[in-house]
């Protein structure tokens, strides 16, 4: 089995995906796993883990600027009026994911997220769906890559006209969000969102 985590040079254990490139250690050591519960954060990520699915996450994150300007910093007034024009302009950007159905379905949860205001809006609702307790991974094999949760939520999203809302992408968006805390359990982040004890 080998250990779950790799302890780096300044002594904090992290696990191997997180471990060696600057940008993912970055990522991990001060943002996944931290609670986001504004409706632009829960979008810009909502969003990000749609392009994701079936490519690797570092290839999202070093994206992800290109992405922010793209899709105009991730505002969905702005992108609920994006045209065939448009995506036109984005299939062409050498800087993003070039996928239509991707592009499309972006502004189609732009559209589902204005749509959700008049309901609590997109945090709320997505944060609706936390669990009673939270996983206690001791290796990465142990870390489920769905739950009864992110099933649920997937069902309600596309139920309110979201797209690319599947249970896995939406179990990894609620371990971005801090909503359940898959940090292995010797790792230096468990149990620091404030949402879980460690």
């Amino acid at each position: 089995m080998g250990t779950a985590t790799i302890l780096g040079e300044d002594n904090l254990a992290r696990p191997l995906w997180a471990a060696t490139d600057p940008m993912l250690r970055n990522y991990y050591d001060t943002e996944w796993g931290m609670p986001v519960r504004d409706e632009h954060g829960v979008f810009e990520r909502l969003s990000l883990e749609a392009f994701q699915a079936g490519l690797s996450w570092a290839t999202i994150l070093r994206k992800r600027e290109n992405f922010r300007e793209a899709f105009a910093g991730f505002d969905p007034e702005v992108i609920e009026r994006f045209g065939e024009a448009k995506v036109e302009e984005l299939l062409g950007s050498a800087g993003i994911i070039r996928n239509r159905a991707k592009i499309l379905a972006t502004i189609t949860n732009a559209k589902a997220t204005i749509a959700l205001r008049e309901d609590g809006g997109l945090a709320e609702f997505i944060w609706s769906f936390r669990p009673a307790s939270t996983p206690a991974p001791q290796t990465f094999e142990d870390i489920p890559t769905m739950s009864p949760e992110s099933t649920a939520m997937s069902k309600a999203l596309k139920k309110r006209g979201f797209a690319f809302v599947g249970p896995t992408t939406m179990f990894a968006l609620m371990e971005a969000l801090g909503i359940v805390d898959t940090h292995l359990l010797d790792s230096h982040r468990r149990g620091t969102s404030g949402i879980w004890p460690a």
